[in-house]
């Protein structure tokens, strides 16, 4: 009965992302109890605290770029897009244009980006982001750039990560200018 459950939110996830939701899947195929405990992690990727949607989404993008090159950051992409975040704000975050973004989307996306590379700015930057939102902020930000990076890490582990895309964003293609971390 569970796995008759699960397997159709995820197949409804699959059809509203329109995301291969294959991986996930196999996992249920092979482990019912691997995938219970996937979706906790799902649950935990969505913890948005103290910060507002345009930031918080853009650091997401900003880590699922850092492993994926396309159907992990569309999904990212649409999933924003869907919470009302502007084109313009994820075209920004997506190629990584820091003097096109709102003071405080910069602000997340360089936050990520220093998480990412393991950078000494990250002390600096944390500051500024408990400054800005908070110990929920930071946390909400902390846990985004981590999960982000789960997801397209785990589809490549289980071999699933094969084929780049083009990223769309407000309904036309994006030129990535350049790697996120």
């Amino acid at each position: 009965m569970l796995r008759w459950l699960l397997r159709r939110r995820i197949a409804a996830f699959g059809r509203a992302f329109d995301y291969d939701v294959t991986y996930m899947q196999e996992m249920l195929d092979t482990d019912p109890e691997a995938a219970r405990r996937f979706g906790r992690l799902i649950g935990l990727s969505r913890y948005r605290r103290g910060i507002p949607a345009a930031p918080w989404h853009a650091a997401h993008i900003r880590a699922a770029l850092h492993e994926d090159c396309g159907p992990c950051v569309q999904l990212s992409v649409t999933m924003a897009e869907r919470r009302g975040v502007p084109a313009a704000v994820l075209r920004a975050a997506f190629t990584g244009d820091l003097a096109a973004m709102p003071p405080d989307v910069a602000l997340a996306c360089r936050f990520a980006d220093a998480i990412l590379r393991r950078d000494q700015e990250t002390d600096a930057l944390r500051a500024q982001v408990l400054a800005q939102w908070g110990r929920r902020g930071l946390l909400s930000l902390s846990l985004t750039t981590l999960a982000a990076r789960t997801f397209p890490a785990l589809k490549f582990a289980l071999g699933h990560a094969h084929s780049c895309s083009r990223v769309v964003v407000g309904g036309a293609p994006v030129a990535r200018l350049r790697h996120a971390a």
